[in-house]
């Protein structure tokens, strides 16, 4: 009976071990898949914390993912401490009294085990000693004897350690899960906690998202209305605007797309953004790109129809060092940029007139017959200057238009010297087919003497 109480003790406790250490294997693999989960949502919160940089110019979105970002990170803490708690309660305690206490008990189980065979033995002996060998008789006993005593003694030992290991499995079991328990109850306390301070705002803003959602559904039917009124109207023909404002706030009299003709061998043709602004015209190919100079100085330009080439609609603007062919859409479109061009010419040579008037002003002085005397003098030595420079070139001895000698006027955008009766000619066709300058009177820039 003693040995059959034994032995079902024996196999309690092997399972009991089976038990503990596959429910250790378990509790790592959950902290391990924790720890992985703490990772993952701790790059997660990186995220949310980048959605609210880059949502900086939206105050509401910004603060509501910077505080939901902050909870949820204090939430990741909370579990890395559930974690840690749990690995000292379920994993260390139980570890530890597997390794400790049942690894007790099988050595007091080999030792019993031991001293029990020890004890078949010396019974075996002593059953096989005959009766007429007397010292081999009291050797056998005595061996008995003691074994026996040894035997009681072991088996005593081995009985309190399954006793002491039987009350200590209900304890260290209990304990480790008790202690686990509370750490969960902490965590969802201090989860509680946190969403209930947070509780406020979140209502807060589902009010404010109603609102959000109330305007959204107002400003869909406003612009559902616009849709269908536009729909109603008839857009087929070309209305892209056409308007130029040579006193535009941002200095672009018009801007539009336009082809240009390439100037390379192949003559291509390529659609740009065009503008005419600083006096210049300009183009680009993209946005962002840094606009390319056509046309430096509108002042020295022409603009005309083109009507010998194949392409419809085309214009050419005409400098001193080259010509560019543009192509608008439609006539409509081509009309409106040679006017904005012609007037944008008109307006360049009238706001250069009026700086070299003011520029004049601010170098004569009010009084003193002598200075302004002198003042004209230097003025006209200029003139005569300009007249010599531009006289000696092969060909400006003679006015363009009628011949006669000595010419005193010229075209400064054709490049063409006049007599005083062709430049009031020239004046009356307007300055953007002919800006007409006194070769002594006016003061000349360098860069139209080069014309």
């Amino acid at each position: 009976r003693y040995r059959a109480a034994l032995e079902e003790v024996e196999g309690d406790v092997t399972e009991l071990e089976l038990k503990l250490d596959k429910l250790v294997k378990l509790c790592i693999a959950m902290i391990d898949t924790g720890k992985a989960f703490c990772t993952a949502n701790k790059q997660f919160m990186n995220g949310i914390r980048d959605l609210a940089q880059y949502s900086s110019k939206d105050a509401l979105v910004e603060t509501s993912l910077t505080k939901f970002s902050d909870t949820l990170q204090e939430m990741i803490n909370y579990h890395n401490i559930l974690f840690d708690q749990t690995q000292r309660s379920i994993k260390a305690q139980l570890q530890s009294f597997v390794k400790e206490d049942i690894r007790k008990f099988k050595d007091a189980k080999k030792q019993f085990e031991k001293v029990s065979e020890e004890k078949e033995n010396a019974l075996v002996k002593n059953a096989q000693v005959q009766r007429n060998k007397q010292h081999e008789v009291e050797e056998a006993t005595n061996i008995l004897t003691a074994t026996r005593k040894c035997f009681r003694h072991i088996a005593l030992d081995y009985v309190l350690q399954i006793n002491v290991l039987q009350s200590k499995r209900r304890s260290e079991i209990l304990k480790s899960m008790l202690s686990f328990m509370y750490a969960h109850l902490a965590f969802f306390h201090q989860g509680y906690d946190l969403f209930s301070e947070l509780g406020p705002y979140m209502k807060d803003l589902g009010a404010q998202l109603d609102q959000l959602a109330v305007d959204a559904a107002k400003e869909k039917r406003d612009m559902e209305q616009k849709h269908s009124t536009i729909q109603q109207k008839d857009y087929s023909s070309d209305d892209t605007k056409l308007e130029y404002n040579v006193d535009a706030a941002n200095g672009i009299v018009m801007e539009g797309y336009l082809f240009k003709r390439a100037s390379n061998a192949f003559k291509t043709w390529n659609r740009r953004w065009f503008s005419i602004q600083n006096n210049q015209l300009v183009y680009q190919k993209k946005f962002k790109d840094n606009p390319t100079v056509v046309v430096e100085d509108l002042r020295l330009c022409t603009v005309k129809h083109c009507e010998d080439i194949e392409r419809r609609f085309c214009f050419e603007v005409v400098s001193p060092t080259k010509s560019c062919m543009l192509q608008a859409d439609s006539e409509k479109l081509r009309q409106a940029w040679i006017k904005a061009v012609q007037t944008s010419i008109a307006t360049a040579y009238r706001e250069k007139g009026d700086e070299s008037e003011k520029q004049e002003k601010k170098s004569s002085p009010s009084t003193g017959s002598l200075e302004s005397g002198s003042e004209t003098k230097e003025k006209l030595l200029k003139g005569e200057s300009a007249l010599q420079r531009v006289q000696c070139i092969p060909g400006n001895a003679a006015c363009c238009d009628c011949g006669s000698a000595d010419p005193r006027w010229a075209s400064i955008n054709l490049g063409i010297t006049l007599c005083i009766e062709c430049s009031g000619i020239h004046r009356s066709l307007g300055v953007h087919f002919s800006k007409v300058r006194s070769l002594t009177l006016d003061s000349w820039e360098p860069e139209l003497l080069k014309v």
